[in-house]
């Protein structure tokens, strides 16, 4: 933004600051930034407190999940269709809005009151009035129980209550539906996790400590956790707040965060002490170091990432958690053979954890949504086919390789493992498996392990 000193002359002015944050990071990610990198720079110097920088988060994150929601009740409700709406005054609206129909906590003459005086000070002053307006008869609708009409159409009435592109939802229903055969209300539960805010997972390094240990040094700081069904080395951690480079065990190694449903997939290898591994698409490194948890640090990891300074956190990361047998590797993982002829061969696990569309992880990434479309799900499948046929060059006789990905789209997932058996019949799908977006927590992700003839 044009004025982005977001905190200069709004701290002095109660509830501003988070507020005015919230409507940066918007405007932001309208312009095609991402919401994470968007919102460290909005809060950098802002100068707010704990409680408001988590106000400022969950106003941003949630304005911007339900953005297609949020527009409806502005075409309801404004003489303008949210569309033309100037886009100033649109971001800033949302900002309103959201408050008032989803955060309880927040009182309602707070919630207008902040907007309208937002739009005075930063370049909307004469459409002050509108602002208030508006919002005062939102928050008419609001009491009164109205709600919006919603479509016959089941996918139209998808999209518009739970705020994702349509043809997301068209496809989702095709997918669950259809292939998966899912039933309506499983569906809806799917689209329904893709707004949760997602648990904080940790999961507790081995080789230093035990979830036992890291539960009771975190009960003992204030902070509750309760272990993670199926993740025998995860806790969730409960209502946390604060730095978490603070934590107990932090500096030490005990733990590192990882979502549940990425701590699913390492220990699918089944890899051994002493074997020689490879992680080829690794930053920022949580599976190639879970890999050395899970063989002792005792053996070969090799993780592999395109970007060298996506790799420098791969390396920070291995020896905050003591992991010596991490190896990092700047190169691409397609050119891996040409670049390194003596690995032919030579791994008897590899992990591909493919570049792919992200959809299963929108509940994390909030503006995903909005910037995936169709046309990237068929730009990324060439390289996901060029990067499976490189791997398998690099795997042992009696090798096993998994194919993992954090979307839940059938064409990056099943349907390419389909694609590449059929290209090569001596290989064995051992299994595989869809896991969808849980409202009680975990992303959605996709697995399929392949073992090579010894």
């Amino acid at each position: 933004m044009a004025d982005s000193a977001a905190s200069q002359g709004v701290a002095a002015t109660t509830g501003l600051g988070p507020r005015r944050v919230a409507w940066e990071v918007l405007e932001a990610v309208a312009a095609g930034a991402y919401a994470d990198v968007a919102l460290e720079r909005a809060l950098r110097g802002a100068g707010l407190s704990g409680a408001d920088r988590g106000l400022a988060t969950e106003l941003a994150y949630g304005a911007i999940r339900r953005r297609l929601w949020l527009d409806a009740w502005l075409d309801r409700l404004g003489r303008v269709p949210a569309r033309k709406q100037p886009p100033r005054l649109r971001w800033l609206l949302h900002v309103g809005l959201y408050q008032l129909f989803w955060m309880e906590r927040i009182p309602a003459a707070a919630a207008v009151n902040t907007t309208v005086e937002l739009a005075k000070q930063h370049r909307l002053a004469r459409l002050a009035p509108v602002v208030n307006g508006l919002l005062r008869a939102a928050l008419r609708v609001r009491q009164a129980g109205d709600t919006l009409a919603l479509p016959a159409d089941a996918a139209e009435r998808l999209s518009l209550e739970q705020s994702l592109p349509l043809w997301f939802c068209r496809e989702l229903l095709a997918w669950a539906g259809g292939e998966w055969g899912a039933t309506m209300p499983a569906v809806e539960r799917i689209a329904a996790a893709c707004n949760q805010v997602p648990p904080l997972d940790l999961r507790v390094n081995r080789l230093r400590s035990t979830p036992e240990a890291v539960a009771a040094a975190f009960a003992a700081a204030g902070l509750a956790t309760r272990p993670i069904a199926g993740c025998g080395s995860g806790l969730q951690v409960l209502g946390a707040a604060g730095d978490l480079r603070q934590w107990p065990g932090y500096a030490e190694g005990h733990w590192c965060v990882q979502d549940r449903a990425a701590q699913w997939v390492a220990p699918l290898l089944e890899p051994r002490p002493g074997e020689r591994l490879l992680d080829a698409c690794a930053a920022p490194g949580g599976k190639a170091t879970h890999l050395a948890e899970l063989i002792g640090d005792a053996g070969e990891v090799w993780a592999v990432d395109r970007s060298a300074g996506r790799l420098k956190r791969v390396a920070v990361n291995a020896a905050r958690l003591g992991c010596g047998c991490v190896n990092a590797l700047a190169a691409d993982a397609c050119e891996l053979l040409q670049e390194r002829p003596q690995w032919r061969g030579a791994f008897q696990r590899i992990l591909l954890d493919a570049p792919c569309s992200g959809l299963g992880t929108l509940a994390r990434h909030a503006d995903a949504r909005w910037r995936v479309t169709p046309a990237t799900i068929t730009e990324l499948l060439p390289l996901q086919a060029r990067l499976l046929d490189a791997m398998l060059a690099l795997l042992a006789p009696g090798g096993r390789l998994v194919y993992a990905t954090c979307t839940i789209h059938p064409a990056e997932n099943q349907n390419q493992i389909a694609a590449f058996l059929a290209a090569h019949p001596e290989l064995t799908l051992h299994s595989e498996q869809q896991r969808w977006p849980d409202p009680a927590g975990g992303d959605g992700f996709y697995a399929a392990v392949i073992t090579t003839p010894r």
